[in-house]
């Protein structure tokens, strides 16, 4: 019986549109990526190309197929923009589950025999024929290693099949334990089953510990197999840990992952041990499938209510890495059963049982003895049928087949005697010697027997509390076909937002509303009947198993597509020995670093109790290793050192107090010198009229918005919701963001700077990179003098769009060119859409009531005023960088580039070649010495610069990125070594000398928190 032992893990109809044409990525795939402008719309066209492919009725409908595909046939300069689909073939896809889909047994000669499984992930990907499938997974059965293990392995590998063999106690902790114990019954709302013994809280840690073994072990196998360009489909939720793991040392790998069973709301996800740690992991897929949209719901809300992390409608955004989240139905292979029907063995046990239960209605169902099923649910609404309708009681039958199921589990135990006692206390009170109304079997059915019973039944009830999807429904309807039978179905079921047009939609828990629903069905009209089955079966015949898989693998390739167009213009990673270099080479150096999320580090230490996301965030502090390195630098004389941050002075006090480096405080209004307990107000901040205003507006929002609150800084004002609930934080700052544009302040001089989860209300023109030039101008005139000879300037930093300014300062352009806000008439314009647009899609900064005209990077896209994370168009549509711009050229996907611009400095003298927009602004004169008036006491750009974006994974102007705190403090200590320090002096105070860098990064990178370390 294909459905009745696995019906919940079964995929449902998905609402997200699938890029079909699995053309477009079967050829991008470790190729170049074809540009195009509108890829979201390609997509669709692809999607209707697949199925002009398909259609048998494709002559009728366009006259000659060939035709038809010329008509719709994207063209790009007289080229074909997608390939054909012919060559998909080439491509291999692999698919990751916990059992193979065949079971191997001994035959009487002694040698391994194969068999393959029934069900719906079998029957799905079995079809596929664009793809050379390879399946790895459990063989089922465990052997010491030896011939014996050999000779499976090698029957198995014959067939495409390769074995992941674990030993039984792993195993058994990781499938039954942590797997069938933990995860498939949260996932089913079923409550955490923890007694007040202590011991049950070890076995979860136990069982957890498992489940990563064997998590390890699949990825093992699956690096061995993997080939460049190959496809990693991970089945289930046995696996979620394994995406993390596979992108952890193939991070070009396409990996997707489908869960078929439901998931959870947040609320009840919330409740797992490990919540965090499966989510993370998942979230490393290029591609995240569900049943249906509820649980794709669901998902990323957890993801925003646990992670913090940002939910858009097309999946999971974190620093501007986009995992896609969608729905994908899945179905079965109807013609397996409609073929079946036609089958001898078939239409005699149809005749068998016509004749057997004539003169009767033949209600039945089919499930698994679980207590998801509800099958209590479902006798007792047919008890109070036949109490209330006693007509019936000998005119109809239910014939209920209750598959076994773990069997050895006192819960299914119990399940299983209470579920006797109702069936024989209904026989045996509306039961006769010639009739009972039930008959009830505690075994599995064959194919043929099945299918002869789907045939002559005349209402199918399908009552489960809670299912994935339920492929019961899809074999009851397709074996249908003549006699237009009727299906109850459950709300509850995934199979509900597929069917429901022509099923009857019931709520299992309310016996009352389904012994109406059974009245109803018994006593349904031939024609509505008939009606109700057209729909279904049309649903059932179209959305068929191998479409399904051809939907995911499609959607799969086109988001991997979409992601190489989204990294073309994130900025490349550092070469940190080549910067090293560089700076080894200079005579005056200077460092210029950001504060928050480039020398600070959210580090918990593993034996502390873990805390929630919004507690991690309050605790941050300074990574101990970048201030011990910036310690070390600061002795330098040749070395000048500024950190820069948008928060008060008294922060960077605190810890910075001892070290003999520059301070800028409130995106540098404020600067404390080295050695100085003073503070110097750079800006004059003008009138602070606003700021009453302005605080009264915060103040109420935070009465409205618990757990918001309100930083009074010098020059601006700020209201932070980043431990506030994320959707509801959203919501109340984009009111807020309508009550500053409308209220008193709309003519104040005032930009409105939108944050990641933050409001500012700062001075026009305050932003890092215009308060920078007035930082270099001061320090020239009140520092230890020689400013003037620097040649090498680092600058690093997590900045929003609107400061980072401060990028292109350093490469002699205007500081107030690349940040300004939106002006008067486009701020008036965005109030009329406020309401209709989401948060993330507003401006990052706003000028009310001013009208000045809005600056443009070189490149032709003002990313200040771009949603904070948004990337800018994709850089394969810009035109090709000037020659010998190895970082422009990187941004456009050349291998090497980092590499091979610091290579370049060596040669030219120039850490990193001029950017195309330096040189525009510069007149194509590089080494401009700026004015007295500019503020920049040296040359612009200077001998060796390089720019970097700090842990952001999105559109920049910098010129490199590093992935966070860890790695600045990585390129610290490299500097610091260049310089001649000694590895002992690099040491945070009160530690003892003899610890080394080495290890201090390895204890922190330690207490960073991994996989293995959660419990």
């Amino acid at each position: 019986m294909s459905s009745a032992g696995g019906a919940s893990e079964a995929p449902a109809d998905g609402t997200a549109v699938a890029a079909a044409a699995a053309a477009a990525a079967a050829a991008g795939v470790e190729g170049e990526v074809q540009p195009h402008a509108n890829v979201t719309a390609s997509r669709v066209s692809r999607l209707l190309m697949q199925r002009l492919r398909k259609s048998q009725s494709t002559t009728v409908l366009y006259g000659e197929p060939e035709s038809a595909l010329e008509q719709l046939s994207l063209h790009d300069g007289g080229n074909s923009f997608f390939p054909q689909l012919d060559g998909a073939g080439s491509q291999r896809l692999i698919v990751v589950a916990n059992r193979l889909p065949v079971s191997a047994y001994k035959d009487r000669s002694g040698r391994w025999q194969l068999q393959v499984s029934a069900g719906g992930l079998v029957s799905a990907l079995m079809g596929v024929g664009n793809f050379k499938t390879k399946w790895i997974g459990w063989p089922g059965v465990y052997i010491e290693a030896g011939p014996e293990r050999d000779e499976l392995t090698a029957a198995l590998h014959s067939e495409g099949y390769s074995p992941v063999y674990l030993d039984q106690k792993t195993c058994d902790l990781h499938y039954n334990g942590f797997c069938n114990s933990v995860l498939w019954q949260l996932f089913h709302y079923v409550p955490l089953n923890i007694d007040s013994k202590l011991s049950e809280t070890r076995m979860l840690q136990f069982q957890w510990g498992a489940h990563q073994l064997a998590n390890k072990i699949f990825a093992e196998v699956v690096l061995q197999h993997y080939q460049d360009g190959d496809i990693v489909w991970v089945q289930d939720y046995h696996l979620m840990l394994l995406p993390a793991i596979l992108k952890e040392t193939k991070p070009r790998m396409k990996v997707g992952f489908f869960l078929h069973t439901p998931f959870p709301s947040s609320e009840i996800y919330r409740t797992l041990p490990v919540r965090e740690e499966l989510l993370r992991s998942v979230l490393k897929a290029d591609l995240i499938g569900f049943h249906t949209y509820d649980y794709a719901r669901h998902f990323v809300s957890a993801c925003t209510r646990i992670l913090g992390l940002e939910g858009t409608p097309a999946g999971v955004e974190d620093n501007g890495s986009l995992t896609r989240v969608a729905a994908f139905p899945i179905g079965i292979d109807p013609d397996r059963f409609t073929e079946a029907l036609e089958m001898p063995e078939v239409k005699a046990n149809i005749a068998q049982l016509l004749n057997r239960y004539a003169g009767r209605k033949v209600m039945l169902g089919v499930d698994r003895l679980d207590m998801i099923k509800g099958i209590p649910q479902k006798l007792l609404a047919f008890e109070k049928f036949l109490e209330e309708h006693p007509e019936w009681r000998d005119k109809v039958l239910l014939v209920q087949i209750a598959v076994p199921s773990r069997t050895d589990v006192p819960e299914y135990q119990r399940l299983r005697s209470m579920v006797h006692e109702v069936v024989g206390r209904i026989n045996g009170q509306y039961g006769t010697l010639t009739h009972v109304p039930i008959y009830h079997l505690d075994r599995q059915l064959s194919f043929n027997e099945l299918v002869a019973l789907y045939a002559i039944t005349d209402v199918a009830l399908v009552t489960s509390l809670r299912d994935g999807m339920n492929l019961v429904s899809y074999e009851y309807v397709a074996c249908q076909r003549d006699n237009a039978g009727v299906l109850i179905l459950s709300e509850f079921a995934g199979a509900a937002q597929s069917l429901g047009a022509g099923a009857i939609l019931v709520n299992p828990w309310n016996i009352n509303d389904l012994s109406q629903a059974i009245e109803y069905a018994l006593m349904m009209s031939d024609a509505e009947r008939r009606e109700r089955h057209r729909q279904n079966y049309m649903h059932v015949t179209i959305h068929t198993a191998q479409t399904w898989a051809d939907t995911f693998i499609s959607e799969l390739n086109d988001t991997h597509v979409e992601a190489e167009l989204r990294t073309r213009n994130i900025p490349p990673a550092l070469d940190l020995e080549a910067a090293v270099g560089c700076y080894r080479r200079s005579r005056r150096r200077l460092l210029v670093l950001g504060y928050n999320a480039t020398l600070t580090t959210a580090v918990e230490a593993p034996w502390q109790p873990k805390k929630h996301f919004d507690q991690i965030q309050a605790l941050t502090r300074v990574n101990p290793a970048a201030y011990s390195c910036l310690a070390a630098l600061a002795q330098n004389p040749l070395v000048d050192i500024v950190v820069i941050s948008g928060g008060e002075k008294q922060r960077l006090e605190e810890v910075f107090s001892d070290l003999p480096i520059w301070l800028a405080a409130e995106n540098g209004a404020v600067v404390r010198p080295p050695g100085s307990k003073d503070w110097a107000t750079l800006m004059d901040a003008g009138s602070s009229e606003w700021k009453e205003s302005v605080q009264l507006v915060f103040e109420y929002f935070c009465e409205r918005t618990p757990r918001s609150f309100v930083e009074q800084r010098g020059t601006s004002l700020v209201w932070n919701y980043k431990y506030a609930d994320v959707e509801f934080g959203r919501i109340q700052a984009r009111d807020l963001l309508q009550h500053l544009l409308t209220g008193p302040i709309s003519n104040a001089p005032v930009d409105i700077v939108r944050g990641s989860k933050s409001v500012e209300v700062r001075p026009v023109g305050v932003s890092k990179g215009a308060l920078m030039e007035k930082i270099l101008g001061y320090m020239a005139e009140h520092g230890r003098g020689g400013v003037e000879q620097t040649e090498f300037v680092m600058v690093a930093g997590h900045f929003l769009a609107r400061d980072e300014n401060v990028f292109t300062l350093f490469e002699g352009g205007e500081p107030n060119s690349s940040g300004s806000a939106l002006s008067g008439p486009q701020a008036d314009t965005l109030l009329s859409t406020l309401f209709a647009q989401e948060l993330d899609q507003l401006p990052a900064s706003i000028t009310p009531g001013r009208t000045r005209s809005s600056g443009t990077s070189a490149s032709g896209t003002n990313l200040a005023a771009l949603p904070e994370g948004q990337p800018a168009a994709p850089a394969a549509l810009a035109p090709p960088p000037p020659p010998g711009d190895v970082a422009a050229a990187a941004r456009q996907g050349v291998p090497q580039a980092a590499a091979a611009a610091a290579a370049a400095a060596g040669e030219n003298g120039h850490g990193r070649p001029q950017r195309g927009a330096a040189a525009a602004r510069n007149g194509g004169q590089s080494g401009k010495v700026q004015g007295a008036g500019d503020g920049v006491p040296f040359k612009l750009p200077p001998k060796f610069l390089f720019t970097c974006t700090v842990g952001r994974s999105m559109a920049s102007k910098a010129s490199y990125s590093l992935s966070g705190s860890m790695e600045v403090a990585m390129l610290l200590h490299k500097m610091a070594l260049a310089d001649g320090i000694p590895t002992s002096q690099l040491h945070m105070p009160g530690m003892s000398t003899s610890a080394s860098f080495d290890d201090l990064l390895h204890q922190l990178m330690m207490a960073e928190g991994s996989l293995s370390s959660s419990l």
